[in-house]
């Protein structure tokens, strides 16, 4: 092996900072989310776009003393690839590029490791030559190289068809088999390896939730990907016990209890990243679904303005949570986005001198320096009661799930108006319908206009493929969906010179050039409409990830003061969009103008404003 001078990531941290490659704020920020997300601290700088790859990987290269090479500009020789099992390159993020002689070049990112290459030196038996990678890029490529999930899906099920007749099959009308049989069931190797193999594809295809779905004379197995179900495959369905039995074992189920619903929990380690999988169980006519959701603290985002969040919203968000004392509301549909909010809003205030305590139903993530509760009903741990508990607790700042009755909404209000910043959410369609749901569970509009501080309503919708973009005209029927026609102008709908200026600054490259000359006085027709012709990137859908609509209702004199009338939602918003309120309707259109989504995706996740009455 060759010799190397190794330097610990904290040595080299601090050269490049001597060396102004990076800010120690920069290094403050990555830090952080290093703890969140398990993940290295130059890993974190180089995705949060704090610094660029090359020359982190320069930099530590000149420390270490290492050769360092470009991956983007080598290709890998699948024979080299074998020589190192997928699973120690992936654990410990190894790469073998070429072998000369005895001697073994291998690409590693972190220079400190040096035990690992000693593994390598036994495992292989060759000399081994490292040089340094950028991490993400070596991720990538791994990942890229040794990803054979599909391939290995396919060879299980073909293998598990060959076995079905060897397997005792368990009919659902079977009450009386004893968990031992079923247990015995789970236990053959190809079951094991197809429920691992569908587990780890998920997370790599950026799943959220995982179906597994019994019918009367199939399986399916279907991932939602960016808010959509996709079917991925059919297992057989003779196995269909083994399978479920399989995952209930891993959950530390009931295996013998086919009749009532079950919840549990999967941990596994992928890699160096540890995956949360939140199970549910439901008894169906011809067999139990299982739902699971994949809490992958990798995939967590708590940059808003990596969701899309104007400017001018997003200043408002950080002032109404900024504030020692009030109450601010998300609202939304489930699976809008809401915990997310929430979650990246604590982590921005989330400092020694505060204690922060929230309740949850349930907890998704573990946030370092934040006390997290579990709300438990069956037990009478409600949000109520947490709430009661939280404020014996000296706390600064509470966020509770969510406020579904009088009596959650009654102490979250009174905490806001003691001293205590109170975040929350609520289910509404709008942000100006919020204040009408509170007045009408039974708040005091006196209580609520002096404790609101700000109402943030949002939803996702899917971003267009930037790898098959393509530049359309929609139709009149399409528009009339928006309420508009072609001749209908930006000012008629309500914008600001502010919010048209917001979206010519961070249009898409492809939207910009006919940004540059949209004005308040252009027409819908005008406007650039862009849409995904469907790809392999993309499976042919034409959509890849999602976006945040926002609506941010700053609470003010005048609004309070409508508050305090106890008008209606109608009233509310119009003198919320007269003060600079962006509808999720109006931001939906900012974000069709900048070539980020389509007209059919507002449409779909927003209803029809105030503003589109006027031009009807």
């Amino acid at each position: 092996m060759a010799a190397t001078a190794s330097a610990g990531p904290e040595r080299i941290t601090e050269q490049l900072i001597r060396e102004g490659i990076v800010a120690k704020d920069a290094v403050d920020k990555a830090q952080r989310e290093s703890k969140s997300n398990g993940l290295s601290l130059h890993y974190n700088l180089i995705k949060l776009g704090l610094i660029d790859e090359v020359a982190l990987t320069k930099a530590i290269a000149r420390t270490s003393r290492m050769p360092a090479v470009d991956l983007t500009r080598f290709e890998v020789d699948p024979r080299i690839l074998k020589l190192v099992p997928a699973e120690l390159a992936v654990k410990h993020q190894v790469l073998p590029l070429k072998r000369d002689g005895r001697t073994l070049t291998v690409a590693i990112a972190d220079a400190s490791n040096l035990g690992v290459l000693e593994d390598l030196k036994f495992i292989t038996r060759y000399d081994i030559f490292p040089v340094l990678a950028g991490e993400v890029t070596l991720r990538s490529v791994i990942e890229k190289n040794y990803d054979s999930t599909d391939t290995a899906m396919t060879s299980l099920l073909a293998d598990i068809a060959g076995l079905e007749g060897d397997v005792e099959v368990v009919e659902e009308h079977e009450e009386d088999v004893s968990a031992a049989a079923l247990a015995a069931q789970v236990d053959d190797a190809p079951v094991v390896k197809l429920i691992n193999a569908i587990l780890t594809d998920a997370v790599k295809r950026g799943a959220s939730d995982i179906h597994f779905e019994c019918f009367e004379h199939e399986l399916r197995v279907r991932y939602r990907i960016d808010g959509a179900l996709q079917e991925v495959m059919k297992p057989p369905p003779k196995l269909k016990a083994a399978l479920i039995s399989r995952f209930k074992i891993m959950a530390q189920l009931n295996i013998a209890e086919r009749r009532v619903p079950q919840d549990g929990r999967i941990k596994l380690k992928m890699g160096n990243k540890v995956i949360d999988y939140r199970v549910s169980t439901l008894p169906t006519l011809f067999g139990e679904k299982v739902v699971l959701r994949i809490l992958d603290k990798g995939n967590l985002t708590l940059e808003l303005e990596k969701f899309g969040i104007e400017p001018r919203a997003e200043r408002e968000l950080m002032e109404a949570v900024s504030n020692p004392y009030g109450m601010v509301l998300v609202t939304g549909p489930t699976g809008s986005g809401k915990t997310t909010t929430l979650y990246s809003a604590l982590s921005k205030i989330n400092n020694i001198d505060v204690n922060i305590m929230t309740s949850e139903d349930p907890v998704e993530y573990n946030l370092f320096g934040i006390n997290q509760v579990q709300v438990r009903s069956d037990i009478g741990m409600t949000f109520a009661a947490a709430l009661k508990a939280f404020l014996r607790q000296d706390p600064n700042i509470i966020m509770v799930g969510e406020i579904r009755d009088l009596e959650t909404g009654g102490i979250a209000i009174k905490a806001a108006l003691t001293g205590h910043l109170v975040l929350s959410t609520l289910h509404t369609n709008s942000a100006p319908e919020t204040v009408t749901r509170l007045l009408d569970m039974g708040l005091e509009p006196f209580n609520v206009a002096s404790a609101l501080n700000l109402v943030l309503a949002q939803r996702l919708v899917r971003r267009i493929c930037k790898h098959c973009k393509t530049k359309y005209q929609p139709d009149e029927l399409e528009l009339g969906g928006a309420k508009v026609t072609t001749g209908t102008r930006l000012r008629d709908l309500r914008f600001t010179e502010e919010a048209i200026a917001s979206a010519r600054e961070t249009a898409t490259v492809e939207a910009k050039p006919y940004m540059e000359q949209v004005t308040l006085d252009s027409c819908v027709g005008d406007l650039p409409f862009f849409k995904g012709r469907g790809c392999d990137e993309c499976a042919d859908t034409g959509l890849k990830g999602r976006q945040g609509l926002y609506e941010v209702m700053l609470m003010g004199p005048e609004l309070r003061k409508l508050i305090l009338q106890n008008v209606g939602a109608q009233e509310i918003k119009d003198t919320a969009i007269q003060l600079g309120m962006l509808t999720l309707r109006m931001d939906g259109w900012l974000k069709v103008m900048k070539g980020i989504t389509t007209l059919e995706q507002v449409i779909r996740e927003t209803s029809a404003d105030t503003q589109s009455r006027d031009v009807e």
